[in-house]
């Protein structure tokens, strides 16, 4: 099984904050316990040194664990600024994102689908219910092929802008799903969690969904 970055990000988060509180819980527990042990022992039988120096050797390699555990989620949230950061400078850029939603963005939407034989396919546009909104083929070639729709669905009505669900299969009775990207305008970017996610209108996707700038 394949880890993502964004998924082995928010993993290292959760453990670092988890293993931080447990390591503070027993930090300030062992120093109570010291603290107590030192102010009630006997005069006449202090505590043995060897004892008394372990104590103080587990007292710091605990006090270290929770400097190297500060130190890791600092270092994870600038890795963070620093994704964020990069995927800021796709606004404004035309990009091709893995999606199965078209964006409609102020009336029109793309995508575009990869042949390795040319091929007529047909392309199905559905709304959130899965009604079918406008359907048609498309000669393609070998490689790859741009398609675009102007928002006009099949009975001349104008769907609004929106993310509509989209499929491109080969036309012949075999109807096998060909593969594509969706192409929109990038037009903000945020944090989900730990992972930057890119908007293109009204489709949100992943920063790991984008395949690419276009212009």
């Amino acid at each position: 099984m394949t880890v993502s970055p964004t998924t082995a990000a928010s993993s290292a988060v959760t453990a670092a904050a988890t293993a931080g509180t447990t390591l503070a819980g027993n930090f300030n527990t062992f120093l109570t316990l010291l603290t107590t042990q030192l102010k009630n022992q006997d005069p006449t039988s202090p505590l043995d040194t060897n004892q008394f120096t372990s104590q103080l050797v587990q007292f710091a390699s605990v006090e270290q664990q929770i400097n190297t555990n500060t130190n890791l989620n600092t270092l994870i949230n600038l890795s963070q600024a620093g994704s964020l950061y990069q995927a800021s400078a796709m606004v404004g850029h035309q990009i091709a994102v893995t999606s199965d939603k078209l964006a409609l963005q102020g009336g029109n939407a793309a995508l575009q689908y990869t042949l390795s034989t040319a091929q007529p396919v047909s392309i199905n546009v559905s709304n959130s219910s899965g009604t079918s909104l406008y359907q048609t083929q498309a000669q393609g070639r070998t490689g790859t092929n741009p398609w675009t729709w102007n928002g006009i669905t099949s009975d001349g009505q104008t769907a609004p802008d929106g993310a509509y669900t989209v499929t491109v299969k080969t036309a012949d009775a075999a109807a096998i799903a060909v593969p594509f990207n969706v192409v929109g305008t990038a037009t903000a970017v945020t944090m989900n969690g730990t992972t930057p996610t890119i908007a293109l209108g009204p489709l949100s996707v992943p920063a790991s969904a984008v395949q690419g700038i276009i212009q």
